[in-house]
């Protein structure tokens, strides 16, 4: 699943993908919850520990998914600091050589003006 997420996405596209993940585990949830007993309080209403776990269960996958979204984040960062320094270094390197392939042709050219001229 996270193949998909490494390419580059919209915030859109995260909403959207949290809200199908958060309506599928709800989904999960109701189908699961139907065969496992309810515990009633003394008015027959579900207990706040059963509404807390509930809560907690809805929000366990997509709280994971943001987690690995997060450290995936982290990882490209550290990649584009990386080949950032690397790009540094490649065009100081470059700026390098042209200075001095720049004065090799000074020179080239200042000695071949000093050449005796042939058709004197």
């Amino acid at each position: 699943m996270w193949g998909v997420m490494n390419k580059a996405i919209g915030v859109t596209d995260i909403d959207e993908f949290l809200e199908a993940e958060i309506g599928r585990n709800i989904h999960e949830l109701k189908r699961t919850d139907l065969t496992s007993p309810h515990r009633k309080n003394a008015t027959g209403e579900n207990s706040a520990d059963d509404l807390g776990i509930l809560l907690r269960r809805i929000t366990e996958s997509p709280m994971r998914e943001i987690e690995n979204l997060i450290d995936e984040l982290h990882s490209l960062r550290k990649k584009l600091e990386t080949d950032g320094d690397l790009i540094e270094r490649a065009i100081a390197r470059h700026s390098e050589l042209s200075q001095g392939a720049m004065q090799l042709t000074t020179m080239i050219a200042d000695n071949v003006k000093r050449l005796p001229n042939p058709t004197s």
